[in-house]
This record gives structure tokens, sequence and C-alpha cells, in this order.
């Protein structure tokens, strides 16, 4: 990965040279160690925009990845705030459109901000567990997703992703500047659009949200290889 020297000075550059820079550092990695294949390209066509395009989440590289398959339609990455804070990691933000939350906390202004988007007419990708799994298979969503979904109501369109725990693995003591690229099969699938589960009068609120929650989680988990659907088996 770039060096953390590196990336301060491109940082300081600026924005649109820092852009370009970035861009170029980013497609010669992806370019030399990511075989990326994709699957189900067909889906995007014709969908209903805005949409909610959610994913499994196993590496810093994904979005990175995602960005590329999804280029023609450009939506718009929900990214926790600490991958800003940090030199390395920030340089794939300058690749990508993103929004920033604070993960695991009540992030109304942020969340706020994403509702905006949406109702401006741009689409999201949303990592719904809000973080990498470091065990390689989906863990439990977080419930922003749910409260995205609710409130927007705009259709969703699952991916399900494998391939980059092995092209740049989560380093094991918590450094994400010392992550390295190596060799590895990428794999997207893109599934079909589908619409937001609507309540039903027997549910109450909790049981409502489980039961959206794990209906789009398990849509994930359907694109992804059995190992890796984890708690949405």
């Amino acid at each position: 990965m770039i060096s953390t020297i590196t990336a301060k000075i491109i940082n300081i550059l600026p924005d649109k040279f820092g852009t370009y820079i970035s861009k170029k550092a980013v497609d010669k990695y992806l370019e030399k160690y990511a075989n990326i294949n994709i699957e189900g390209s067909e889906n995007l066509k014709g969908i209903k925009t805005p949409t909610i395009f959610i994913c499994n989440h196993l590496s810093n590289s994904d979005g990175l990845v995602l960005d590329k398959a999804l280029k023609e339609i450009d939506p718009t990455f929900v990214a926790g705030v600490k991958l800003s804070n940090n030199a390395v990691t920030s340089i794939g933000l300058n690749v990508i459109k993103t929004t920033n939350i604070k993960p695991e906390t009540s992030d109304k202004e942020g969340l706020k901000k994403i509702i905006t988007l949406v109702n401006q007419g741009e689409s999201l990708l949303i990592f719904p567990e809000g973080t990498r799994s470091r065990v390689g298979s989906l863990i439990e969503a977080k419930k922003g997703i749910f409260l995205i979904a609710r409130m927007t109501g705009a259709p969703i369109v699952p991916i399900g992703l494998y391939g980059t725990e092995k092209l740049l693995p989560i380093n094991k003591e918590g450094d994400m500047s010392a992550e390295t690229f190596n060799y590895a099969d990428v794999y997207i699938k893109i599934g079909k659009q589908f619409e937001f589960p609507k309540r039903e009068k027997e549910q109450d609120k909790k049981e409502y949200e489980d039961f959206a929650t794990k209906y789009i989680m398990k849509k994930i988990g359907e694109l992804l290889p059995e190992n890796y659907r984890g708690v949405y088996k």
C-alpha cells in the first residue's frame, strides 16, 4: 500500500491534483493485484433510481473494486469517519464519492445528510455490517441500514463480494496503514433490485426492524458462497 509519508504528501496537494494522483495509484494497484470478476451486471439495466446498494464488507479495498463495478451508476459510498482520519485510507476516499457517518453512535447529522442525498436523487452504497468482518463471513447488520431504507423508501440492490479479504487483508493489530495488497481473484455478484419490506399490522416496532433487517441481509447472503454467509445462512 502507499506509504504514510507519500499519502500525507498527496493529501496536501490541491484537490484536483490530489484526486488525479490518488486515482492513478489505486488503478495501478488494482490492475496489478486484482483479477476482478463481475456477475449480474444485467441487473443494473433499467433499475429505479435513486437506489440503495448493500454489500458485505471484508476489506478496505471493497469500495475501490465496487466503485469500478458500479461506475455507470456512480453511487455515493457511506463511509466511517475514521477512514478520513487515516492518511493512507483517505487516498481511497479521494477516488470514490463518500459521505461520512460515525459508527456505533446515533449520528443524527450524518444520517440526515444521507437521507437528503437520496431525496435529491443520489444512489448510495452501504455496508450494513458497519465494519469489516474479522471472521470472513457476514456479521450482524447495524441499525443504520434499517433506518436509511425505511426513511428513504428507496429500492435496494444487493451485492455479494468475496476475495477482497485476500486482496487487502485486515491488519491483525488494527493498523490500516500497514495493510498491503496481494494477488487475488475478486468476485462481485450483483443481485436484482427489490423493495424494502412493508410493516405488517401485527408486527410491533422491534419485530418489524428485526424481520426487515434479516430479510435484506439474506438477499446479500444468497449471492455469496455458503461459507461467507455467516449469521445470515
